[in-house]
């Protein structure tokens, strides 16, 4: 059996950007193992950065917490702006955290980043911020925004050619990199509305995959050679039908790209309605064969290194083929019961991942209220 339990979880020395994907956004189970496998990357392949599939300026409210900031950690799950990670499961690692920097040596301690650029209110409080700590007129900023959203009063392009100069002032301030990322993910967001439904998905990704290098980046400076980063298995897999964030980093070998999948053989998903924001709980069965193998072993939840299982082996033939995966998203359709295809990806589990966690019974997650 090549089945094994998820503290055996190893990644090679040499891999830069680890990556967990999720078959779901509304299970407990693989909430939680964001915390376990990111303690085993901290313990040992040196990593000190948590990087989400969550709104950049969000992300940093949180890290601004883990590093000493006011409020609970609750507060701080909420800021990073999506119901799914306003859970126990979300504050629980960014407790430990916190916990853990304080008593981290200098330059030791652990930084929380987002690589998503679907909220604009903390990008935009923040960039704002640094513009006045470096005398950067903010005179059109305030124009752009009503409430949580963009002003009517601009399109996209004015917006754009705004935030551009707001950047060209920043470089000339010789502002810190930080600093202008913001302006990035506002310009980023505004790219994003330009496009519609299917271009959109596709440029999400170039950029999120764009954002996920720029924290690599962010973490050699700090003397880090590998991050950690989680997000939905579509964005994470090695896709070879479309440009997800997986597929583009692991076009260029030097990013030391690896991938860890997840499925479930049966969950009840914590998920939103199609047509309201009422949020329900459904069942699903995946229909993945090693999913299934790994229930009939006994394994309530198992790691497996596609890289040990021999290829001529039965495991080895179900991860090459093509096979349905679960994959659950944010909204739940009657269509879903009456073509299960829907709700599943068709693809060689081998190709996608470098290795996958498989979850027998998987649980709904709890939304906390905000």
């Amino acid at each position: 059996m090549y089945a094994e339990p998820v503290e055996n979880i190893t990644v090679p020395e040499s891999a830069k950007i680890i990556a967990l994907g999720e078959a779901t956004h509304g299970n407990v189970e693989f909430q939680k193992l964001k915390l376990e496998v990111f303690k085993q990357m901290i313990e040992h392949n040196g990593v000190r950065a948590f990087a989400l599939e969550g709104d950049y300026g969000g992300c940093e409210q949180v890290n601004r917490y883990i590093h000493g900031g006011e409020g609970t950690a609750q507060e701080a799950a909420a800021a990073i702006g999506f119901a799914i990670y306003r859970t126990d499961e979300m504050a629980e690692l960014i407790s430990y955290m916190r916990q853990y920097n304080e008593s981290a040596a200098e330059g030791e301690d652990l930084r929380f980043y987002g690589f998503d650029m679907q909220r604009i209110t903390y990008n935009m409080e923040f960039l704002t911020e640094a513009c006045e700590e470096l005398e950067v007129s903010t005179t059109n900023l305030p124009k752009l925004v009503e409430g949580e959203n963009w002003s009517g009063e601009y399109d996209s392009v004015a917006r754009i050619e705004i935030l551009s100069q707001v950047r060209d002032a920043l470089e000339r301030k010789n502002s810190s990199a930080q600093a202008i990322h913001f302006v990035d993910m506002l310009m980023q967001h505004s790219e994003l509305q330009k496009q519609d439904n299917s271009e959109g998905g596709t440029l999400r990704d170039q950029f999120m995959a764009e954002n996920v290098l720029w924290i690599l980046q962010q973490e050699k400076q700090n003397g880090h050679e590998s991050i950690f980063v989680t997000g939905h298995n579509s964005h994470v897999a090695k896709w070879g039908s479309f440009d997800s964030m997986g597929k583009l980093l692991s076009n260029d070998a030097s990013n030391g790209y690896y991938v860890i999948g997840t499925d479930f053989y049966k969950t009840n998903c914590n998920m939103p309605t199609h047509s309201s924001e009422k949020r329900t709980e459904q069942v699903f069965y995946s229909h993945d064969p090693l999913a299934k193998t790994a229930k009939l072993a006994g394994f309530d939840i198992c790691w497996m290194d596609f890289g040990k299982v021999p290829e001529d082996s039965e495991l080895g033939r179900q991860a090459a083929e093509y096979t349905y995966m679960g994959t659950l998203g944010e909204s739940y359709s009657i269509i879903m019961r009456l073509l299960p295809p829907s709700y599943r990806m068709f693809q060689p589990p081998a190709v996608l991942y470098d290795s996958m966690i498989f979850v027998t019974d998987a649980n709904p997650t709890k939304i906390l209220e905000e």
